[in-house]
C-alpha cells in the first residue's frame, strides 16, 4: 500500500530551461542538483528572483525546496526553478493563485533564442549589401 506524502511535484520552464521542482514543508533550504541554492547560482540576484514567489506568499522558511535544472543558462535557470515554485506553491494551496498571477509568476515566459537562418550570419543579421 502507498504511503501518503507531503511532498507536491511541479515544473517549470523559461528559455530552454526545465526545472522539476519538489517543495515539503521544512526550514527554507534550498537545493539545486544537489548543491545548496547559493553555490550553485554564485548570485544574491539570483537567489532572491527565484525566491519571489515565497516572498509574495509570505512562505519563506516554511518549505524545503529540490530541484533538478537541465538545460540553458543560469538566468534561464532560475526563471525556469521560480515557475516551478510558483506551481508547487498552487498545488499547495489553490487560494495563493490569483496573488501569483498578478505578480506575473503563474505565466511562462515563452521567449527563446530565434534560430540562425542559412545564408546569413545571425538570426536577423544580413550580409553588407553591394549593388556593383
Amino acid at each position: 500500500m502507498a504511503t501518503k506524502t507531503t511532498e507536491i511535484w511541479a515544473t517549470g520552464r523559461r528559455k530552454c530551461a526545465v526545472a522539476r521542482v519538489r517543495i515539503k514543508p521544512g526550514t527554507g533550504k534550498v537545493v539545486v542538483n544537489g548543491k545548496e541554492a547559493i553555490a550553485y547560482f554564485g548570485s544574491e540576484a539570483l537567489i532572491g528572483f527565484l525566491s519571489q514567489p515565497l516572498a509574495v506568499t509570505d512562505m519563506i522558511g516554511k518549505f524545503d525546496i529540490a530541484a533538478n535544472i537541465q538545460g540553458g543558462g543560469p538566468c534561464g535557470q532560475a526563471g525556469a526553478l521560480r515557475h516551478g515554485i510558483s506551481r508547487a506553491l498552487v498545488k499547495y494551496e489553490d487560494s495563493l493563485r490569483a496573488v501569483l498571477k498578478n505578480s506575473g509568476m503563474m505565466t511562462r515566459d515563452s521567449r527563446v533564442k530565434e534560430r540562425k537562418k542559412s545564408g546569413q550570419p545571425g538570426a536577423r543579421k544580413r550580409f553588407q549589401f553591394s549593388k556593383r
